[in-house]
């Protein structure tokens, strides 16, 4: 069986689950939401972060830039993950996508859940880092599609590029074989299934509001 209920219950009882992790990165529970670009990552993200009762959302678009696409770790890493796994408060500069440069450091406090949100944010170099890494399990057409929609005729070109990036990144540092769980926007609500990289116990399994079990 799997979960599908509307996104309050699922999310609430997926941050549930979040919230006993053990810490990964110092003090600091990383939950890294990855996929395609276009698959719903910002939005999933930021419901799950209400349900966690406001909880800090790094965002990868601010942390990558059109001349580094995927080659950010090194920044990602000093900027972030260095202070975040002392228990200090990181301080990193996000990208002006229109202006093409990055804007004065902002803080990124280590609470006790902080979301990594965007392509790539599985990629190997995090992972050692994440407490948790969901998927958002839309075939890459599909997202692809959806993306380019959204973003009209204008960033026609930067689609692109993106996707041929994208393809080369995720060919060399896939993200959804070591995803913990799959996320599935259905009609109505989500749908999470186990990941490739699973690793939790019955007992670990959400619990409906409802009352009912929620088997992966």
């Amino acid at each position: 069986m799997h979960a599908r209920l509307t996104p309050g219950t699922v999310i609430h009882q997926l941050a549930s689950l979040l919230r006993r992790l053990p810490a990964s990165c110092g003090p600091v529970r990383l939950i890294g939401v990855d996929g395609h670009a276009g698959s719903g990552k910002s939005t999933f993200a930021g419901r799950l972060a209400r349900a966690l009762g406001g909880a800090p959302v790094l965002r990868l678009d601010d942390i990558a830039s059109h001349d580094e696409l995927f080659d950010w770790t090194e920044r990602l890493l000093a900027q972030v993950i260095e202070p975040l796994s002392h228990g200090e408060t990181a301080h990193y500069s996000p990208y002006d996508w229109h202006a093409r440069r990055f804007r004065e450091p902002v803080p990124l406090p280590p609470a006790p859940v902080v979301l990594v949100e965007g392509v790539g944010a599985g990629r190997r170099a995090l992972r050692p880092y994440l407490a948790f890494l969901l998927w958002m399990d839309l075939p890459r057409a599909e997202s692809w599609a959806r993306g380019r929609s959204r973003d009209g005729k204008e960033l026609r070109e930067f689609w692109d590029g993106w996707v041929e990036a994208e393809q080369k990144h995720f060919s060399v540092d896939p993200s959804r074989p070591f995803a913990d769980a799959l996320v599935r926007q259905c009609a109505k609500g989500y749908e999470l299934r186990p990941g490739p990289a699973g690793t939790m116990e019955t007992d670990q399994l959400l619990t409906l509001s409802e009352g009912l079990s929620a088997m992966w």
